[in-house]
């Protein structure tokens, strides 16, 4: 029998605030990219719904036909369900702490990956242009707006350089120590990110999708989310704390 490969080939953190409704679901899809021996790091933020009961009893499953997950060495684990201080950054800079693959990804509870997302994170980091990237989003729900959403999204991405975390970003390790990780603000981490990863190359802007759940647009309305997260940005962009930005938002 082989030894165990010193580390896994992707790092997946997700971080989670009661999302038992769905994380199985999201972690069951990953099953795929588990047994080929990627790590994935769940980082609840203080659930009360049994988000991180239900996160272990689908990481505890087998994957593929009845497949274990892959083992490394040196004692890293292939998945870990950790607590952390609420907030998305101190959840996904949290995860990062415990991820042993050189790329790491960064994913939202309710974003599902393509099957092949390993492979293509792979490639396009390995091509030496680009030391992070993100993945093209598509809205899943009943509003036929959230398809032009998703296409605006996607293109205003592409052409500024700046993504969000709707859109699954990676990243090298060294990229991410580079930077100094996720800011630690309630909002806009994701732009901030982007921003501070800009200085050392674009991003890989994959044309494979991520399917992101579009409740919050369906629950706020579509336009009002839309002209909230424009206003959000604009404030952002003028210099307008993340703290008072967070409270705008909610």
């Amino acid at each position: 029998m082989p030894p165990p490969p010193a580390q896994p080939p992707l790092s997946i953190v997700i971080p989670v605030l009661n999302e038992a409704q769905g994380i199985t679901q999201t972690l069951q899809a990953l099953a795929p990219l588990r047994a080929r021996g990627v790590q994935v790091i769940v980082v609840d933020g203080g659930s009360t719904d049994g988000t991180v009961e239900r996160a272990r009893q689908a990481l505890q499953a087998p994957v593929g036909n009845g497949v274990a997950v892959v083992l490394y060495g040196e004692g890293a684990a292939p998945w870990q369900v950790l607590r952390s201080p609420p907030g998305r950054a101190v959840q996904m800079n949290t995860g990062a702490q415990q991820a042993r693959a050189a790329t790491l990804l960064f994913l939202h509870a309710d974003t599902l990956l393509p099957p092949a997302a390993d492979t293509l994170v792979t490639q396009a980091l390995n091509r030496g242009t680009h030391h992070w990237g993100r993945f093209d989003v598509h809205i899943t729900g009943q509003h036929g707006l959230l398809r032009v959403v998703a296409a605006l999204m996607n293109r205003r991405s592409r052409w500024s350089g700046i993504a969000t975390g709707d859109q699954a970003l990676f990243m090298t390790r060294a990229a991410f120590d580079t930077v100094g990780g996720f800011p630690a603000q309630p909002l806009m981490e994701d732009i901030e990110m982007s921003k501070r990863l800009l200085r050392l190359s674009r991003p890989a802007c994959l044309h494979q999708r991520v399917a992101t759940s579009g409740r919050r647009w369906e629950t706020r309305g579509v336009w009002r989310t839309v002209l909230l997260m424009w206003r959000l940005r604009f404030a952002y962009w003028r210099g307008v704390s993340p703290q008072q930005l967070a409270q705008w938002y909610r």
